[in-house]
């Protein structure tokens, strides 16, 4: 698919609704086994596992974006709060659009779906993560005014 698609709505995850909980599950693991996720498919205990522990972490929120009647993509979103700004903001831990629908505008407009959240609640901002060698989503998120820090900061991670 590379027209725009006909009519873009979007919707928070509803984690008791079948459908969604269904749709969730299939995104995360598009995302996962593309090369930019490097995995395998998530188990059906995990993803019992990461529905449950979404549905009890209060400061969550998983939105979708539908292209006419189909659930082509979704931001996990994390509130987070801000000790310099003392205000919450929105951390965006994935940003998934199904494969056959990227190009069509739908991650951009699920990005401003969260930045007008935000604005709403009259957080301080939103922030997310990228791949320096994912230079199509870097140039997603440029357009929407994103930037590096300054001074730049690194992600870094200590697995347990």
């Amino acid at each position: 698919m590379s027209t725009k698609p006909h009519k873009i709505d979007f919707m928070f995850c509803n984690y008791e609704n079948p459908l969604h909980q269904k749709a969730l599950i299939e995104l995360i693991n598009h995302y996962r086994v593309d090369p930019m996720g490097g995995c395998d498919p998530i188990t059906v205990e995990q993803a019992c596992d990461l529905i449950k522990g979404l549905s009890e972490h209060t400061s969550s929120f998983v939105m979708f974006v539908k292209s006419d009647d189909v659930i082509a993509g979704l931001a996990t979103c994390f509130i987070n709060f801000s000790t310099f700004k003392v205000t919450p903001y929105i951390n965006i831990h994935d940003l998934i659009v199904q494969k056959e629908y990227r190009n069509t505008g739908l991650g951009g407009a699920l990005l401003q779906k969260i930045i007008a959240i935000a604005r709403e609640r009259n957080y301080c901002k939103v922030n997310l993560e990228v791949r320096t060698d994912n230079a199509k989503a870097q140039k997603l998120y440029h357009s929407l005014g994103f930037r590096d820090t300054s001074p730049p900061m690194y992600f870094w991670t200590k697995f347990l």
